[in-house]
């Protein structure tokens, strides 16, 4: 007989330890962390812009080591978290400010992330900007 209550319990602890990455990757990007960014982006990831744009790993994480892209503030709200077994998805609001950038501004995002070797990493980001109003 399955125990609910421990699956539940199980459950809600991976959610926690998905939203505590994601918390760690986001920090590791304003604080230019790029050793730690390496280890919690995969080698397939892609970024979507809420510009349109996109970048693979390497674009991105060398845009954030050689400053042509420098996140002064990256602050997430409530992370909601849809579980399966070797993968999930993220989706949260959270306010960005760049270097050099307009003001602060809200986006949508939405981030894949598999489990690979015991670890989870990102796969896919997509950030689409809040319209005012």
């Amino acid at each position: 007989m399955i125990n609910h209550e421990n699956q539940s319990a199980s459950h809600a602890s991976r959610e926690d330890h998905l939203r505590h990455i994601e918390r760690s990757r986001l920090k590791a990007l304003v604080d230019r962390d790029v050793a730690l960014a390496q280890q919690l982006h995969s080698p397939e990831f892609q970024l979507v812009t809420p510009g349109g744009g996109s970048f693979t790993r390497e674009q991105y994480l060398g845009k954030v080591e050689k400053g042509t892209l420098r996140y002064l503030r990256w602050e997430p709200g409530p992370i909601a978290v849809r579980m399966h077994d070797t993968s999930a998805v993220l989706r949260y609001q959270a306010t960005l400010e760049l270097e050099g950038g307009a003001a602060p501004f809200q986006c949508w995002h939405i981030d894949t992330y598999e489990l690979r070797d015991s670890h989870w990493e990102v796969v896919w980001s997509q950030a689409t900007k809040v319209a005012p109003g």
